[in-house]
């Protein structure tokens, strides 16, 4: 049986405030989600003037990228370059830019998805909260 690393709250908080002064220091109006490694919502926060669908994409993304364990512009990548049935898959709805796998010692513990803005964006703000973990 093998231990993971769990995030914390504390964690939590900390990669939030994070993507929070991030996307305020460019004055950029998002969506910013947390997800666990199973892709369950720890934290959403709307910032203000950011569209409500994004509080329904930001989830989505991190959901995404927590259970492929990659970057959901992985798949945005592999649907745009022809393989369209990869929009069937079960259980992936975030398949755009802007969800985040977070790993700790080689394993995923969850993923940050940020909705918003253009989607380089929206994944410089994810790698911004991850970044402070």
């Amino acid at each position: 049986m093998k231990s993971t690393p769990q995030l914390e709250l504390a964690d939590v908080k900390r990669m939030a405030a994070a993507a929070e002064a991030h996307a305020q220091s460019h004055g950029w109006a998002v969506c910013i989600a947390i997800v666990d490694a199973g892709g369950h919502l720890l934290w959403l926060q709307r910032l203000d003037g950011a569209a409500p669908v994004s509080a329904q994409i930001a989830p989505a993304k991190a959901h995404t990228a927590a259970l492929g364990r990659r970057e959901s512009k992985v798949y945005e990548d592999m649907i745009n370059q022809g393989r369209t049935s990869f929009l069937s898959a079960p259980g992936l709805a975030g398949l755009l830019e802007g969800g985040v796998p977070i790993l700790v010692e080689g394993q995923c513990v969850g993923a940050v998805g940020v909705s918003g803005v253009k989607s380089i964006e929206d994944a410089e703000i994810a790698r911004a909260a991850v970044s402070a973990l």
